[in-house]
């Protein structure tokens, strides 16, 4: 026989209680008193009471009510984690009320809305808990010194003007797979330091004619003028063809460099080569040359509407020692257009042009056209290398 809890024993003496004579009702009281010291006024409140102190203390729930508690908040809420490549809670907090208007997989409650506009980026952490699962990478470095022309070329000593628009810092991203060996595919990675407005263009190999190619598309396509290049000491960006295309103009571009195996000199666009290219197209060898065409139908069209408009960044405005510890302090989350409309430096035609552009697009329409072409050009790749597998295997030993 199990022995009893005290809150099941008075809960059982209480039925008792009710249904009991008056001599049974004071054997009952005694038989409380006796075993858990109660005084005879208590336990006779106890005995008339509907529930006991201790099933109250049991079945009550600490804390306010649950405000978020609705399945469907969790829903909405993976839905646009899932489509903008699992952001974490900060970012997601500032991408719902730009995704909330284009959600289009259910009509959603007035209420439902307002809760997910309101919501704090510890209550997505807690409630997207068990849906979070992380895996990280490492990939192959393909950078070689340009030795040559580094002479040329000066060390970046002075600190930009990180408020203005147009100081880019640019790297390319190797799509070699396991090897770095023979010919294939490159992205040339730039991001804008004040605003975080990213370009990237695929080329063939590390030829200065493709880099230079690129570099021209990524200017044009550009909101506001380059005003500053600093890149890491790979020749394919350590060329005179680069340096006569930023020097040779009305106004030169400030051309500098990094120091050599110093990757922090270039932190802004490290960081961009893994979650604006490598989250997305992966560590797979790209070797076909007609996915150069593929990969820059992709970065001139949906790839910079959906990063430079719906994915907010923070940046980092401060650093702070405490003690042994470096204490980091970022800004709020905001997309590379909005910091653009709020800078004092870009001009009215600019935002007129950039709103306008903005009021066109959708979030989920984008996002669904780049998941199809991404998985065409994995579709082209998984076919070569099955071919290769074939073709290795038939060779005679």
């Amino acid at each position: 026989m199990r022995n009893w809890t005290k809150a099941e024993h008075v809960s059982w003496c209480r039925q008792r209680y009710r249904h009991a004579s008056k001599t049974q009702r004071q054997a009952i009281l005694d038989e409380l008193c006796y075993k858990f010291h109660y005084h005879r006024k208590a336990a006779i409140r106890l005995m008339n009471a509907k529930k006991s102190a201790c099933e109250n203390h049991r079945h009550a729930k600490r804390g306010r009510k649950p405000h978020y508690d609705d399945p469907l908040i969790l829903e909405v809420l993976i839905d646009i984690w899932k489509a903008t490549n699992l952001p974490c809670a900060k970012r997601l907090k500032a991408i719902v009320p730009l995704w909330l208007p284009f959600y289009d997989k259910f009509i959603l409650p007035d209420d439902i809305q307002q809760k997910l506009k309101k919501i704090s980026a510890a209550t997505i952490d807690r409630l997207m808990a068990p849906s979070r699962a992380r895996c990280n990478k490492i990939g192959f470095a393909t950078t070689k010194p340009g030795a040559i022309i580094k002479k040329h070329i000066p060390i970046k000593t002075n600190q930009w003007d990180e408020q203005v628009p147009g100081f880019l810092e640019a790297d390319t991203v190797a799509h070699c797979g396991n090897s770095a060996a023979g010919s294939f595919v490159l992205t040339v990675n730039c991001v804008d330091i004040a605003t975080g407005w990213i370009e990237q263009r695929a080329v063939w190999g590390k030829g200065e004619t493709g880099v230079k190619k690129a570099m021209e598309s990524i200017e044009e396509a550009l909101p506001f003028p380059i005003l500053g290049f600093d890149c890491d000491n790979g020749s394919e960006f350590l060329n005179w063809h680069l340096i006569k295309f930023f020097t040779n103009r009305k106004r030169p571009v400030q051309f500098s460099r990094s120091r050599a195996y110093h990757k922090n000199d270039n932190a802004h666009i490290e960081n961009k080569n893994w979650t604006n290219v490598r989250q997305y197209l992966g560590y797979e060898r790209f070797e076909e040359p007609e996915i150069v065409d593929l990969l820059n139908d992709l970065y001139e069209n949906e790839w910079t509407d959906y990063f430079n408009f719906f994915i907010p960044s923070v940046k980092l405005i401060d650093k702070r020692r405490i003690g042994s510890k470096i204490q980091k302090i970022h800004d709020q989350p905001c997309t590379p257009f909005g910091r653009l409309m709020n800078s004092m430096h870009t001009d009215s035609q600019t935002k007129q042009r950039l709103t306008s552009r903005f009021q066109t697009l959708n979030p989920f329409d984008i996002q669904h056209r780049m998941t199809c072409k991404i998985k065409q050009i994995k579709k082209l790749v998984y076919a070569h290398d099955l071919h290769q597998n074939i073709t290795s295997k038939q060779r005679p030993r």
